[in-house]
């Protein structure tokens, strides 16, 4: 398998601006900045590479957890999980995991040794050089 996206920037650091484009079509023209990285406060249209990984992590530990549950023969409902990454001094520090979880058939002890194994698993987790904190719990 082979991903490629496009990043482009203009300008300087502070001033400058960039677009983020996806081979999948998923973004086109995705805009990123100083502004949308550091001070986003005000909603402005944009994304950043912290909130990426995030997306990645989350997305990437439930469809691991999905097919970790599958192999034990259950089947979830839904899996959402909030990722929450701390960036500070100019390091990801780490990234915390919210995960609720509606899965027939199973106890909250076994449910969360699934998702610690899917955590622990995901291809996204082995390539971040940060704490991944995961607190799950059944809904």
């Amino acid at each position: 398998m082979k991903r490629k996206v496009n990043a482009v920037w203009t300008g300087n650091g502070v001033d400058g601006n960039g677009l983020l484009n996806a081979q999948s079509g998923a973004f086109e023209n995705m805009p990123y900045s100083f502004k949308t990285r550091f001070k986003n406060d005000d909603g402005d249209l944009g994304t950043n590479p912290e909130e990426l990984i995030a997306a990645a992590l989350a997305g990437c530990f439930n469809m691991k957890l999905s097919f970790v549950l599958n192999e034990a023969s259950h089947n979830p409902e839904e899996l959402n999980t909030d990722a929450l990454l701390i960036f500070e001094d100019g390091k990801i520090l780490s990234i915390e995991l919210k995960l609720k979880g509606k899965v027939s058939g199973i106890n909250e002890e076994k449910f969360i040794e699934f998702a610690e194994e899917a955590k622990n698993g995901c291809p996204i987790s082995g390539v971040l050089n940060c704490d991944i904190i995961l607190n799950a719990s059944l809904i």
